[in-house]
């Protein structure tokens, strides 16, 4: 399916390389950024100073590999931002609005347990348009659509939904009651329920149902919360279930025990892309027998790009966690992944973007002893943070987006 619509993978000397990934992954409307780290590129090192320099170095990293690709920082509609301290962030702030002159694109903040770099106390990663597709399309001055609903809570530094081509990308909600501007009283429950009336208020306000989400990832403080999470999530989605991720995060902004954030398929498209040839595009969610089950989506594709869930390194048959270290566990976390891409009749050279959590940072390098044996061609864009649990207690856990060449149906 890869050959219909061309991957464009690019790297840029302005940039620090790694031989694990692609700085840049382009298909069809999107560019999938890799995670940035606080590396001077002309050094190789981790630039001096304390977290404003490092956030100065990432933003000034991924400017220049959007530059190089002939964008410009306006053209970004999300960034991540994983911080060693939460409490960092406040300065990371000075420092971000100067990097985005006339509008602030989705975000996600999170604190994690490691990064993958000693010394390093940030790194982001982002996803950016790109109007003119890749070959064949035709390039076209598609329009970005930047939204706020007071039915949210607003952010002085994001937008809550910022829409292009095919795709809304919301900015992760807290629990937080939009009239009060506090979080919610009660436990993971509750603020689970509130994150979710959140994302449900900014997509009314820009006419659109929860069936439209096709991917959540939801970040917990306590993974043992996340029984009851799936309980209130259940109840936003009764008809289809959006692929799913679940992360435990270090620290979360206000002290909040969830954050979710979510990919919603936008069939309308942006201007000058017409309503009549595009809304009826229909959501394609799918499982397979030979990927372990679980009570979401394996995949959801939605024109022309597939969100897997995330992987666990568990053996589909056994229903167990495989025998063995980092090493065995990265493998079988990489095997569900193809068995999902290749369910779907893909390959893994279709992945433009893999997201991995680890439990021990130092463990990455017997991930990626195996890593780059599942793509025959360019590595995908790659985000690695450390993590202090993972789901079962693995080791490792991946989740990934995939190109889908043929898009998906109109309905009938």
């Amino acid at each position: 399916m890869s050959g219909v619509i061309i991957k464009n993978s690019r790297n840029t000397e302005n940039a620090p390389q790694c031989a694990m990934s692609t700085q840049s992954v382009a298909f069809s409307h999107y560019n999938n950024i890799s995670a940035q780290l606080p590396i001077d590129a002309k050094s190789g090192k981790i630039v001096a100073g304390g977290v404003k320099e490092q956030a100065e170095q990432c933003l000034a990293n991924i400017k220049a590999i959007v530059e190089s690709i002939d964008h410009t920082m306006t053209d970004v509609v999300r960034i991540n931002v994983y911080l060693k301290n939460i409490m960092d962030i406040k300065v990371v702030n000075q420092v971000y609005t100067t990097f985005f002159q006339s509008y602030l694109p989705t975000r996600t903040v999170l604190a994690v347990a490691a990064l993958p770099l000693d010394g390093a106390l940030v790194q982001m990663d982002a996803v950016i348009s790109n109007g003119e597709g890749t070959t064949p399309q035709e390039p076209c001055d598609l329009v970005k659509l930047v939204r706020n609903t007071e039915n949210a809570p607003k952010n002085s530094v994001s937008t809550q939904t910022v829409a292009f081509s095919h795709y809304n990308h919301i900015s992760a909600q807290l629990p937080v009651d939009p009239k009060t501007g506090n979080i919610v009283v009660g436990g993971a429950k509750e603020q689970a329920a509130q994150c979710l009336k959140n994302i449900k208020g900014i997509m009314e306000g820009i006419d659109h149902v929860m069936d439209d989400v096709v991917k959540t990832t939801i970040f917990l403080k306590n993974l043992s919360d996340v029984e009851a999470v799936n309980e209130v999530c259940a109840k936003f989605f009764p008809n289809y279930v959006p692929a799913r991720s679940i992360l435990n995060a270090s620290a979360l902004p206000m002290d909040a025990l969830v954050q979710i954030d979510t990919v919603i398929s936008h069939g309308d498209g942006t201007p000058p892309q017409l309503p009549e040839d595009t809304s009826l595009l229909v959501i394609e969610a799918s499982n397979t027998e030979n990927a372990p089950k679980v009570p979401y989506s394996h995949t959801v594709a939605f024109s022309h790009y597939n969100h897997i869930s995330g992987q666990l390194p568990i053996d589909p048959k056994s229903g167990e966690i495989v025998a063995g270290g980092a090493k065995e566990q990265a493998t079988q976390c990489l095997n569900n992944i193809k068995a999902i891409v290749e369910s779907i009749n893909h390959n893994m050279d279709d992945v433009v973007k893999i997201n991995i959590q680890v439990r021990n940072i130092a463990d990455m390098d017997a991930v990626n002893e195996v890593y780059p044996t599942f793509f025959k061609g360019d590595l995908p864009a790659r985000t690695v943070i450390g993590v202090s649990a993972i789901a079962q207690d693995a080791l490792v856990q991946m989740d990934a987006i995939l190109s889908n060449a043929e898009g998906t149906p109109p309905a009938k």
